[in-house]
């Protein structure tokens, strides 16, 4: 990647430094690290294969450590966060997802939950990840989707619109679904497969989803957004909006979190290769005729 092609979305200080205030009470706001890990895991089931060694990237409090140990055949694993705070917690090491410190073919694994989104060069992170597994190694992710928290970024937007007459971003963007399987095959991972699916959680208002935010360390860090808080009077609109709009009979508001899952093999010469063009053996009118099906 040249350095025209990154772009820089969010202040990664930022970030760094909000998960550091969040440790003393993550685990009061980290249902859904808990949650995606799990099901991280459930899907390391379906590979029939041992991990000696492997990499947790952005292990917040170490969720995927904890819920790994004994599977897999895991022997030892090393966790790493960009906060150094986090990584004390889960016993590991501070390093940034865009500037892993780990030497081409280490790992027989890598694991990354729900860090990834918060990465500016998300392709070049990609790379470096598929570059430190050793040949036919295997990466597993997960990161928040492109309809994650798509109420709240609805009423925040109209609520603004409506008290300020202009926008400005207020929710972090996230990546979709479509561009995931390409980002795959850029950083070069062999039979890339992605596939999501969306957790929706309530909520008593929007204030306590928002306090929520804040606990998991997932506040907006997008550099472009307004460096001023936001009025009292533009979130209690945004919040009786999202109420109206979104409230379920016994009041409390659903909340969506949009969850993409990432996987792709280092290369190896093992591994099933597609057919190169016009190499088939069977021409596709007799292949369509044999299927009772016919060209048009």
């Amino acid at each position: 990647m040249t350095t025209s092609d990154r772009m820089t979305v969010f202040d990664r200080a930022l970030v760094r430094r909000r998960r550091d205030r969040a440790v003393p009470n993550f685990s009061d706001h980290s249902f859904l690290f808990d949650e995606v890990a799990e099901r991280l895991a459930d899907r390391l089931e379906d590979v029939l294969r041992p991990f000696p060694l492997a990499l947790d990237v952005g292990c917040h409090d170490g969720a995927m450590g904890r819920v790994l140990a004994g599977r897999k055949g895991i022997e030892r694993l090393i966790a790493c966060d960009l906060a150094p705070g986090f990584a004390r917690a889960a016993r590991g090491l501070a390093a940034d997802e865009e500037f892993l410190p780990f030497a081409p073919n280490s790992f027989d694994l890598v694991v990354s939950n729900l860090s990834l989104h918060w990465v500016n060069d998300l392709p070049g992170a990609l790379l470096q990840m598929r570059q430190i597994l050793k040949p036919d190694g295997f990466f597993c992710g997960a990161m928040l989707g492109g309809d994650t928290l798509i109420e709240l970024r609805r009423c925040l937007y109209e609520a603004e619109m409506a008290v300020s007459g202009g926008v400005s971003p207020r929710v972090s963007p996230f990546a979709e679904i479509k561009d995931a399987g390409g980002l795959l095959q850029r950083a070069g991972f062999a039979l890339p497969v992605v596939d999501s699916d969306t957790l929706t959680v309530t909520y008593a208002d929007a204030f306590a989803l928002m306090r929520e935010l804040r606990g998991m360390a997932e506040s907006n860090a997008v550099l472009a957004r307004r460096k001023i808080p936001a009025t009292r009077g533009l979130l209690f609109d945004a919040a009786r909006r999202y109420a109206e709009l979104y409230a379920e009979p016994d009041g409390r508001i659903p909340v969506t979190f949009q969850i993409l899952y990432l996987a792709g093999w280092s290369p190896h010469d093992s591994q099933q290769q597609p057919l190169k063009p016009g190499s088939g053996e069977i021409p596709l009118g007799q292949a369509l005729k044999n299927g009772n099906g016919s060209l048009s």
